[in-house]
């Protein structure tokens, strides 16, 4: 049996995967959204999109039901991304007025 101490380093081995997973993915989600920015503010289209917003919730609310996280949690979690993705949209658009 492994020592619990090995056990525990093993187990933060992979958190610390995953948590650089999880930021390469942010990363990239980024670049696209980025991408997202600059393409509205080439066409006068407005930051946020509030149907697309709902859509999104509802969607990875039920991802995170399937895939046994907590709902809640989920929807928070896209709030703040959705809420930094819209920062970066304004100063976009405000950098090319």
């Amino acid at each position: 049996m492994t020592a619990p101490l090995d056990q525990l380093a093993a187990y933060r081995a992979s958190i610390d995967n995953l948590d650089a997973i999880l930021l390469h993915t942010l990363a990239e989600r980024f670049k696209v959204t980025q991408a997202v920015g600059r393409l509205k503010a080439a066409h006068d289209m407005p930051p946020a999109d509030k149907s697309r917003e709902g859509e999104q919730i509802a969607r990875l609310r039920r991802l995170a039901d399937e895939s046994g996280l907590d709902p809640e949690f989920a929807e928070k979690f896209l709030a703040f991304i959705v809420a930094e993705v819209i920062r970066h949209h304004e100063n976009i658009r405000d950098a090319s007025s």
